[in-house]
């Protein structure tokens, strides 16, 4: 159970990441989810090295972090995927 939930939190997390870029992100949505599953990972990282790894009640200060780890790395890897795919549309 414990993958399905990642997968449908990075999910979550990938659209409102890219919902929160300006912009359009030409990601297609399954890298956005893999983006999100990262975001996630990379947001109970901070969380846990702030100290805010487990709190009574809901974590605002975990998932705000998870929200903005995602941000960053959709934004960068939308970057990424452009420039990838870029050099193959030029061969």
């Amino acid at each position: 159970m414990g993958w399905l939930w990642a997968i449908i939190v990075g999910f979550v997390l990938g659209l409102i990441a890219k919902a929160i870029l300006p912009g359009k992100q030409h990601s297609p949505l399954w890298l956005a989810t893999i983006f999100g599953i990262i975001g996630g990972i990379a947001g109970n990282a901070l969380a846990r090295a702030f100290g805010i790894e487990a709190t009574p009640g809901i974590d605002w200060g975990r998932h705000a972090l998870q929200v903005a780890a995602a941000v960053v790395i959709v934004g960068l890897g939308d970057m990424l995927y452009m420039s990838m795919r870029g050099n193959k549309q030029r061969a």
